[in-house]
């Protein structure tokens, strides 16, 4: 049981001579692997620094997980090397505290809640105050407990008692999320807890760096877990890392409190799109049954006890509370949300200009601290030619002081942010970076502002001047791949190319194998076999598998073989496969099952299967193969184990082996799980399932019980779970439930239900109304109500749902489209 004391073990304590031959077998294994540096790093997810210590005699002894970490990246058993590491270190003394220098993070009550992203709330007086330097640590408002607070407690609880836990609090901006994580640690505070918050150099890197080193009895401070969990090339390493730190129990108890907005928790949590990459599998596992709803406004008795506080003499909630009353959005009030808003809504043309191109940025996906010259340049086409016209020489200058001015002394709609300079040697340059540029002034949009934005702007695509600004001011690779994308899913190809050549120029891998894919589109196949190995070689490890592809299409099948060896090497399992079965092509039986089995995916597992039956094994031999993989946590092999009991009427092993399904994190074994019940006639037990993972926290539950209604034909109970769906924020819930009224006849109930998400800029939602109003003949330019969708950034949408409607928008726009929606003409 975890008691939540750590031990540490001193170095004097240590046989030397076990630790050099441990060491030395660990050398000999990582040689023999012929993986690099590069990979046995990218394996292990430890440091560079960290391995190297692990591997050089006279350094201090490494730590269990370091050895386990680099037998496995070298597919080598840990518990021997482990047990030789226990056998080094002779008594080892335990130390109930980490030493607090080496430990991430402060003591709890070291931290201001403001530096931990606490919206501030003054009253106007105290933000005269401190202006005047009259007035130093801001004071909090009295905090009003609601239900979400009573599960945050629960938490807390539990890590004190030495047991690991993370929640995830999902509500609007400004709802009181980062205020009630900050309330509902003060009971860690007096037990010696630390904090720690990723953030420098950037949150990504932070938590990439240093979550191997968070130390037991440590709060894990991940506010805006979109920084961290949706990062589009690390955040499912983060995922796997919490997950590791969570799960093992020599490093608790650690507490990880996130918070993230609706539309960010829907995306991660969502199943992907058939034959679409899941690229937050990871993170949906670590979500399940772990996220909080954190509703927009306060009850009646949340109210009360709100009110008893300002009599008591709160002045910023008896203040707040004379405007909340009527709508209950206290919380919004006390961080200025409103005043936000209508500073937007009333200020100077150019200043709604600037905002709006900021609004887009962020939506799009650029970073959150934005470029000065960026903002100012992307803003020019967002103004009317009258106000165009009407711009004063001075106009920017004029703009960001109008934006700089705080509401009420809290929050400014745009604020200038100030970036910590890195400090190096002089004259030394960081490995694979440039000389630091020094940027210009970077501004930063408010949190309500950019909730806002990406609501009333999400079915709009951005002018002309975004575009070109963007290109000549964005300098961070991962923001212009993500807007080189954001550009592709709204058919701006011409622009998608510009965008992906500046971040492939800049070093994202992701954008050379990208930037290669889209010459090879055109034709180009010395260009684009050459982007997919420079992609390969900057780290993209999947490049390997795309060029092993292209060098086979062309002939060079030594080429092709030699890549699928350098990305299986690398980690990269469609590499794998495609080496198998090259090997097998050729006659090399035994070479083919072994990069089947490194490779260890669904795929890899059913041509395993298949190759062994072809050899002669048959049916036997492939379900043996299943077996052996299943043991490995193949999920797919796992479902083949499942379908054998079936057909030996074991429904009970059939029912364990989906239940190891989904703990190897097969987000569909649950549904066949409940399907199996069903075909059992247990209709009951099958929707016990979806209820148990529902009031386990599992609101998509709720989703799959309703299908499984329906599929029953029991459709007023259908109607009934995807409204309690509903109600739980699932959003897909919503448009089975519309698809539900269109099939009874209902158009008008079925517009009802889809109307609010169009108006939020959900393109499915506006897809199956445009359908809806297809069928009823309303619709009299397809193109153009197609090219709404567009607009939002619906091209995958309409890839995956209307492949087969006859309408594609490569036909209708071979070229693309201009910023303003005009056909783009042919470019090179």
């Amino acid at each position: 049981m975890n008691t939540g004391e750590h031990a540490a073990v001193l170095e004097a304590e240590v046989d030397e001579v076990e630790l050099a031959d441990l060491r030395a077998r660990l050398r000999d294994a990582v040689a023999t692997s012929g993986l690099t540096q590069t990979q046995i790093a990218a394996r292990t997810k430890l440091g560079r620094t960290t391995i190297y210590a692990a591997l050089k005699d006279g350094q201090p002894a490494p730590s269990p997980t370091t050895v386990a970490a680099l037998a496995r990246a070298v597919d080598l058993p840990p518990a021997e090397f482990l047990d030789q590491l226990r056998r080094a270190q002779e008594d080892a003394v335990s130390e109930t505290h980490s030493d607090d220098d080496q430990a991430q993070g402060k003591p709890i009550s070291s931290w201001d809640p403001h530096d931990l992203e606490v919206h501030p709330a003054d009253t106007a007086a105290d933000a005269n105050r401190r202006r005047l330097g009259l007035s130093g640590r801001r004071t909090l408002p009295h905090y009003v407990r609601r239900d979400h607070d009573r599960l945050l407690a629960e938490a807390v609880v539990e890590a004190a008692k030495g047991n690991s836990n993370l929640l995830v609090l999902v509500g609007s901006s400004s709802t009181g999320k980062t205020r009630a994580c900050w309330e509902a640690i003060q009971p860690l505070a007096p037990k010696g807890w630390r904090l720690w918050h990723p953030f420098d150099p950037t949150r990504t890197h932070a938590a990439l760096e240093d979550l191997r080193n968070v130390q037991p009895r440590t709060v894990v401070w991940l506010n805006e877990s979109q920084h961290y969990l949706g990062d589009p090339q690390h955040g499912e390493y983060i995922a796997a890392a919490l997950h590791d730190l969570l799960t093992q129990p020599d490093r608790g108890p650690i507490l990880v409190l996130g918070t993230l907005w609706p539309e960010y928790a829907h995306r991660y949590t969502s199943l992907p799109r058939p034959d679409s990459p899941d690229r937050h599998s990871r993170t949906r596992e670590l979500l399940a049954g772990r996220t909080v709803a954190v509703p927009d406004t306060f009850d009646m008795h949340a109210l009360r006890t709100a009110a008893a506080f300002a009599r008591g003499g709160d002045q910023l909630l008896a203040s707040a509370l004379t405007r909340a009353e009527e709508h209950g959005r206290l919380a919004q009030e006390l961080a200025g949300a409103p005043q936000l808003l209508n500073r937007y809504q009333t200020g100077s043309p150019a200043a709604r200009a600037v905002i709006e191109a900021a609004m887009d940025a962020r939506r799009l996906g650029a970073g959150i601290n934005l470029p000065q010259a960026f903002l100012t340049d992307a803003a020019l086409d967002y103004l009317s030619d009258h106000d165009y016209d009407e711009l004063a020489e001075d106009w920017a200058e004029q703009v960001y002081a109008e934006l700089a001015s705080p509401v009420h002394g809290k929050q400014a709609p745009l604020r200038r942010v100030k970036l910590r300079p890195r400090h190096r040697a002089p004259g030394m340059t960081a490995v694979g970076h440039e000389r630091d540029q020094r940027p210009g002034p970077m501004f930063r949009l408010a949190d309500y502002l950019e909730q806002h934005g990406r609501g009333i702007r999400s079915l709009k695509c951005p002018p002309a001047s975004f575009w070109h600004a963007a290109h000549d001011h964005i300098t961070s690779p991962d923001d212009l791949l993500n807007l080189s994308t954001a550009a592709e899913h709204r058919h701006r190809l011409q622009w998608a190319q510009c965008l992906c050549l500046r971040a492939a120029e800049a070093g994202n891998a992701e954008a050379m194998l990208k930037l290669a894919l889209m010459y090879e589109r055109k034709g180009d196949e010395e260009g684009a076999q050459t982007a997919c190995l420079q992609a390969a070689e900057a780290g993209a490890a999947r490049a390997w598998a795309v060029l092993g592809r292209m060098r086979e299409e062309t002939g060079d099948v030594e080429g092709a073989e030699y890549a699928r060896e350098q990305g299986a090497r690398a980690g990269d399992p469609a590499s794998g496969v495609a080496l198998g079965w090259m090997r097998y092509n050729s006659g090399d039986l035994e070479g083919a099952e072994e990069a089947f089995l490194r490779a260890n995916n669904d795929v890899a597992a059913r041509a395993l299967a298949l190759i062994r039956s072809l050899e002669g094994g048959g049916q036997e031999s492939a379900d043996a193969t299943y077996r052996e993989m299943a043991q490995a946590g193949n999920a797919e092999a796992i479902w083949h184990v499942a379908l054998q009991r079936i057909r030996a009427k074991d429904l009970q092993g059939a029912e364990a082996a989906y239940r190891q399904a989904a703990e190897a994190g097969d987000v569909g074994a649950q549904q066949q799980l409940a399907r199996l019940r069903m075909t059992a006639g247990d209709r009951d037990g099958a929707e016990a399932v979806y209820k148990n993972a529902a009031e386990a926290g599992d609101a998509f539950a709720l989703n799959h019980l309703a299908s499984l209604r329906e599929e029953a034909r029991d459709l007023e109970g259908a109607e009934a779970a995807y409204r309690q769906a509903v109600d739980a924020g699932v959003t897909e819930a919503r448009r089975h439930l519309a698809r539900l009224r269109v099939a009874v006849g209902d158009r008008a109930g079925a517009e009802a239900l889809l109307m609010p998400l169009v108006e939020a800029g959900d393109v499915q939602a506006l897809l199956r109304l445009i359908r809806i109003r297809e069928d009823a003949g309303e619709v009299e330019d397809l193109a153009a109500a197609y090219k709404q969708v567009v607009d939002g950034g619906g091209i995958p949408a309409l890839f995956f749902s209307f492949r087969t409607a006859g309408f594609s928008p490569d036909e209708q726009w071979p070229h693309g489209l201009d910023p303003d929606g005009t056909p783009s003409p042919p470019w090179q």
